[in-house]
């Protein structure tokens, strides 16, 4: 039996433990939490047909736990006039951490960009989580200093 963790592209039935790493994720950035059914909104986005429009590979355990995920999607850069791959999120279980599965995580987002023709992966972290700058800039990953805003778009009344 191997005793090495396996990345993989999620399946349907990943949904749920989908779900509670990305509540996981959002209470250790400490942010609000995730929709109450977003296994649901994600498998609307996974698994659509014919193309997907977000990818999600998961880290699983020789004994069938997930515990981490990374989700990613093409988008466009105006300035470069191409597209490149959006890593969305990278999370693993906090006892998961610094066990060489965040690496298996980003060989396999690195490989779905390559297997989409695409030359470049781009992501961000807050500035405040210095193990995963640490993990990025050992990866040579180059960062740029930005805020990130969000708009809520009102509804119409």
């Amino acid at each position: 039996m191997n005793s090495a963790p396996n990345v993989r592209h999620a399946r349907p039935d990943d949904l749920p433990r989908i779900a509670e790493l990305a509540a996981e994720h959002a209470a250790y950035e400490q942010a609000p939490p995730p929709a109450s059914d977003l296994a649901h909104r994600l498998k609307a986005l996974l698994f659509a047909t014919p193309t997907p429009r977000l990818r999600c590979l998961v880290a699983e355990l020789p004994d069938g736990e997930v515990v981490g995920y990374a989700t990613c999607a093409p988008e466009l850069s105006t300035w470069e006039g191409r597209e490149y791959l959006h890593m969305d999120c990278l999370f693993l279980s906090s006892d998961s951490r610094g066990s060489g599965i965040g690496a298996l995580l980003m060989d396999a987002v690195t490989a779905e960009a390559r297997n989409l023709g695409l030359t470049e992966i781009q992501w961000q972290t807050p500035v405040w989580n210095e193990g995963a700058v640490r993990f990025y800039d050992r990866l040579g990953a180059d960062s740029k200093a930005k805020l990130r805003y969000s708009l809520a778009v009102p509804k119409r009344t």
